[in-house]
């Protein structure tokens, strides 16, 4: 999922999507910054580390690594605040892995972290009034999404950098097909504990504030 370094610089249109992507990261994380109170931050640092960790076991494809992300999940959880959170994850990769680089860094930001947000407003609702049963159902979707929204942002820079990357750029889109599958499963799995242990993650009350609600 990662662009690597020099690629976009070498293609005819590769700088003003660097640009793009390194605008709407800035802004991304300006409003995510923003919404992160004091409860958010240990939130924060966990998922950014759990993010660091999976998305460092990655297969290289050409100019891109196909690897788990957890943006679905990030998202749903932080919300804005996942792009401080991603950008965080993908500094740390590209200094003590090589993975990226500082000139992509802004639009591979905004390929995982921009899913992330728009999954966490379509599915945060659903997740926080489904009953226990279909949370897995819902997180299936949640991950799955994720995963396929940003493997299209992949393809879709690659196609608009140059001809040269058009079937590569379509080529990466699919290929995320199988991962989105495989996000989802993992994804399906931490949302159905999260709904157990930490409802209130998810917008759904925890049981005693339901008994306090209902004998209020």
């Amino acid at each position: 999922m990662h662009i690597y370094e020099g690629v976009l610089s070498a293609a005819p249109y590769g700088r003003e999507i660097l640009a793009v992507g390194w605008g709407a990261t800035a802004v991304g994380t300006a409003l995510g910054l923003r919404r992160i109170d004091a409860e958010q931050i240990p939130r924060v640092a966990v998922l950014s580390a759990a993010f660091f960790v999976v998305s460092s076991i990655h297969l290289p494809l050409g100019v891109t690594a196909e690897h788990l992300t957890l943006t679905g999940l990030m998202g749903v959880i932080l919300g804005w605040a996942a792009f401080p959170a991603v950008l965080a994850g993908l500094v740390l990769q590209a200094a003590l892995f090589g993975l990226g680089g500082p000139i992509v860094l802004g639009v591979n930001t905004l390929i995982m972290a921009a899913p992330a947000v728009a999954c966490g407003m379509i599915f945060r609702g659903p997740l926080g009034r489904a009953p226990r049963s279909a949370v897995p159902v819902w997180g299936f979707f949640a991950g799955a999404a994720a995963v396929a929204l940003a493997g299209l942002g992949n393809g879709l820079c690659l196609f608009l950098a140059g001809k040269q990357f058009a079937w590569f750029g379509a080529a990466m889109a699919a290929a995320h097909l199988p991962l989105a599958i495989a996000e989802g499963l993992v994804t399906a799995s931490v949302m159905a504990l999260v709904r157990q242990v930490r409802p209130d993650l998810l917008g759904a009350l925890r049981p005693a504030s339901c008994t306090e609600l209902s004998d209020g």
